[in-house]
């Protein structure tokens, strides 16, 4: 019971255990049927056994149910488990509780329920006697992918919504466009995909390093590897929220389509997908011809993310930051475009642009969410931030009654190094430990109660420009999505108040769970030789980082 991560509401230890064997049948009431596909699949490959459907006696079954609202009180993803030497027992409040119980089962058997094979035939599958009584501190338990700087192939995605699974996190925000690239197949746009997937190279650490990849880099996923995805996910309670950049962080779709950019200002013509980090100038031109086109891509995007596909899926993601305003100064077009619309500067032009798809995503009944930039100009109802300055666009958002995910990146942006030694690969940011991200408290001590109930929850960002393949993302990520996780699910105390010491010591037992599932994690020593990068410039800020 010690061991379990994110820790549960309640967890003691009941008389006697349940032996998984060749008897052993999992017994799935209505709403359970996927959570026991899923069982028997990852049981089964780790223990060899078959795990059938049925009605077992005594000490044979496994049994899955979702209570009426009126018998369990646990909410949609509250679950009780219950384990004694008769049975099994999962109850859920909805299909999810089921399934996150079923989490919990799995790691009570041990890192070899992580494998995908027998490691040791003949062995004892014992779950000892338990009781857990559990349910999330927040709904939005999300992480961040982008995908955008660095491909990552399919296979990797799904890999890392099993990830997100084990660890009881239950939104993907899939970073899908940037200037580096695009990587989503849109059918009436065949160039964003041929042109704007791909470029000639590849700045090596942070955008001041000397250091390139003289080979191109690219990759994007069709419509049916979309499709995948998204099922795949729901079928682990993940809800997918797709992220299409506009107005700024867009020069891959300028350089497939240059009548999107701003074509009195430059010749749009000569772009390229760009091969640098940071903030590009190329940003859409404020004109009808964009907007149409991105109502096309939208309407597309739409369909791939349908709304029933998850508890959060009506999201979508527009970004909405770091938009250069160089360009829209120079520009005839944008001035005039300023001066017809009344919005007095390029911040307002900003603000038209991000309201103009507000306005549209709701008219097809989807809830738009952005960065905190977004808050620059006024929101619809229904619209959503992302608070990523620090806290202060989420304690604005809540305040003006909008809902808040926090992810403040001083905090929580896991590309951010983890330690200050020489030996980190590529450092960027501030120095954010385990124990710092184990602290992390997302709902600010201004908010009060009404307010705070807009807080949907939390997310962690992975944004990959030092991040070149997998195993870079698996170095950023975990342990410290591990402690994430927790501060996400469970009932912690205050920050300060928090049992560091104990979460290490379930730490302990969560490295063998990731070595199983191959994650190549940050070992508490520090880097492996593989994992350094020497002589790759980062970006390091020194101090403790600020917490507003």
């Amino acid at each position: 019971m010690t061991e379990l991560i994110p820790a549960p509401v309640r967890g003691v230890g009941n008389a006697g255990g349940f032996v998984l064997d060749e008897t052993t049948v999992i017994d799935a009431g209505p709403g359970t049927e996927a959570t026991a596909r899923w069982l028997r699949g990852v049981l089964g490959a780790a223990t060899g056994l078959s795990l059938p459907p049925g009605a077992g006696a005594a000490g044979e079954t496994v049994r899955l149910r979702v209570l009426p609202e009126d018998v369990g009180h646990l909410g949609p993803e509250g679950y009780k488990l219950y384990v004694d030497g008769d049975a099994v027992a999962i109850h859920g409040g909805g299909p999810a509780g089921v399934f996150w119980g079923a989490q919990t089962l799995r790691q009570l058997l041990g890192p070899a329920a992580f494998r995908r094979a027998p490691v040791t035939p003949g062995r004892q599958w014992l779950v000892p006697g338990t009781i857990v009584e559990d349910t999330p501190r927040f709904r939005w338990r999300g992480l961040m992918l982008d995908v955008a700087r660095h491909f990552m192939p399919k296979e990797g995605v799904l890999r890392y919504l099993d990830l997100m699974a084990a660890h009881k996190l239950n939104v993907f925000h899939f970073h899908l466009t940037d200037d580096q690239g695009w990587r989503v197949e849109i059918k009436r746009y065949p160039k964003l995909t041929e042109v704007g997937s791909w470029r000639a190279r590849t700045k090596f650490g942070h955008r001041a390093s000397p250091l390139w990849e003289e080979k191109p880099h690219g990759g994007f996923y069709t419509q049916d590897d979309i499709r995948e995805i998204v099922a795949y996910a729901a079928e682990r309670h993940i809800s997918v929220v797709p992220e299409i950049d506009v107005p700024g962080h867009s020069q891959a779709a300028i350089a497939a389509y240059p009548e999107l950019g701003n074509t009195d200002v430059i010749d749009t013509t000569s772009l390229s997908v760009w091969d640098n980090w940071g903030i590009s100038h190329n940003v859409l031109a404020p004109t009808d011809t964009a907007l149409r086109f991105y109502e096309g891509v939208f309407e597309e995007v739409l369909d791939l993310f349908p709304a029933d596909a998850g508890h959060f899926s009506s999201f979508v993601h527009i970004g909405g930051d770091e938009c250069a305003k160089e360009q829209w100064r120079e520009s005839r077009t944008a001035q005039a475009r300023i001066k017809e619309l009344g919005v007095g500067d390029e911040d307002g032009l900003q603000s038209w642009f991000v309201r103009h798809f507000d306005t549209w995503l709701t008219a097809h009944g989807r809830r738009l969410i952005g960065w905190d930039e977004i808050l620059e100009g006024g929101l619809a109802p229904g619209a959503a931030v992302s608070s990523w300055r620090g806290y202060a666009g989420g304690i604005t958002a809540a305040r003006a009654g909008h809902d808040v995910v926090m992810c403040p990146q001083e905090q929580v942006y896991l590309d951010h190094r983890q330690h200050g030694g020489a030996d980190e690969p590529v450092p960027i940011g501030y120095v954010r430990t385990l124990e710092d991200v184990f602290r992390f408290e997302p709902v600010p001590a201004e908010l009060g109660p009404e307010e705070s109930r807009h807080v949907l929850g939390t997310q962690a960002n992975l944004w990959t420009e030092v991040m070149e393949d997998t195993g870079r993302v698996d170095y950023q990520a975990f342990p410290r999505l591990a402690a994430f996780a927790e501060v996400a699910w469970s009932a912690l105390p205050a920050p300060a108040e928090r049992d560091y010491a104990g979460f290490e010591r379930r730490m302990t037992a969560h490295y063998g769970r990731l070595d199983a599932l191959g994650v190549g994690y940050r070992p508490p020593a520090g880097p492996h030789p593989w994992q350094q990068r020497p002589g790759v410039l980062g970006r390091p800020i020194e101090g403790a980082p600020p917490n507003v």
